[in-house]
């Protein structure tokens, strides 16, 4: 069965293993204009030099009042196309492949400087602001902002593009029945993802795959469950999507037990179910730290390709330790082989 360092190919994307880099924000522009720097040059380089199969750039926004933080990274200007291409250009200098995560952060935008806004005028929780709700135009403008961010993640030489549509943020807002109490088309929960999804896929290559990351459950009372997630995971391949980044949580503040957060793999099952249900690859995240045990998880053909968070911020040498506790080739450039 494939594993870790076996290859991957995706339609037009060609993997040289499966270990991927998940997509994890830096609050770290400086400028507050959206445009990567310094800090997330050597950050994601380091990571492709460190053997990285496919790195996927973190929550990058479309529209500025869609960051998180005023720190985030934005995708909303052609300006911002020469600073994400810097990256890239380095990135596939070492083998990389790398992707560009769209999103907007919705009612969870918390930096004061931010106009937060949803489906609905419902916080996201106690104490923080209401946002505004949107008008079905500014819905239908917010669907081109995506695709434009999309084009624009292409012309900088992205390999893949992904769209967030999980933890809580804008898309998810609208899928989920806590936050989207809207009583017009779009208080249908897949309408605006859906008009995201073929939006988005008329503006990058065809032979490009698209990525989704997805919540598989909410954690949380008169939240979606799995069962939905597949279905939801049958109509967006349909409608365009080639993969599936399956984690969980985030629309409303209710989180899984610590114990089981804390377990080795545990959205790995998520994973598992919409592989085998819809016939679709996934990329599974969760706890992948342990190589041994995201070989496992590839082996049992329960993912194809394994995304590590915080051991790759831990060790941007992350995939080479890997290959190494699995008995295979180191992966770093020749001027590091000596220390082998």
């Amino acid at each position: 069965m494939p594993g870790l360092f076996d290859p991957f190919q995706l339609k037009g994307l060609e993997l040289k293993n499966r270990v991927m880099m998940s997509p994890m924000c830096q609050y770290s522009v400086t400028g507050r204009d959206g445009k990567p720097e310094d800090w997330h040059f050597v950050h994601y380089v380091s990571r492709a030099v460190g053997g990285t199969g496919l790195i996927m750039m973190e929550m990058t926004d479309v529209d500025p009042d869609g960051r998180i933080t005023d720190k985030d990274l934005g995708i909303w200007s052609d300006d911002h196309i020469p600073a994400f291409r810097r990256i890239i250009d380095a990135c596939h200098t070492y083998g990389a492949k790398v992707g560009v995560q769209i999103a907007h952060a919705g009612r969870k935008a918390e930096s004061e400087s931010l106009s937060p806004v949803a489906p609905s005028a419902v916080p996201f929780k106690e104490g923080w602001r209401v946002p505004d709700e949107m008008s079905k135009g500014e819905v239908e403008e917010m669907i081109e902002r995506f695709a434009d961010g999309a084009e624009r993640a292409v012309r900088a030489g992205a390999d893949t593009v992904e769209i967030h549509g999980a933890h809580g943020y804008l898309i998810h807002q609208f899928i989920s029945r806590i936050s989207n109490q809207r009583k017009d088309e779009y208080g249908e929960p897949e309408r605006f993802a859906s008009e995201v999804i073929r939006a988005v896929r008329k503006r990058i290559p065809r032979e490009m795959p698209l990525l989704m990351r997805l919540s598989a459950v909410e954690f949380a009372e008169n939240g979606y469950g799995l069962e939905d997630t597949v279905e939801r995971c049958h109509l967006f391949h349909r409608l365009g999507v080639d993969a599936f980044d399956i984690s969980s949580g985030g629309e409303s503040p209710a989180a899984p037990p610590p114990v089981r957060a804390s377990s080795p793999g545990y959205q790995v099952p998520y994973a598992a179910t919409v592989r085998e249900a819809v016939g679709v690859p996934v990329i599974a995240v969760g706890r992948l730290d342990d190589p041994k045990v995201a070989e496992m998880v590839l082996q049992n053909e329960w993912a194809d390709v394994a995304a590590v968070g915080r051991g790759m911020l831990r060790n941007p040498y992350w995939a080479n330790e890997a290959a190494l506790a699995l008995a295979k080739e180191n992966t770093l450039p020749q001027a590091y082989q000596r220390a082998f």
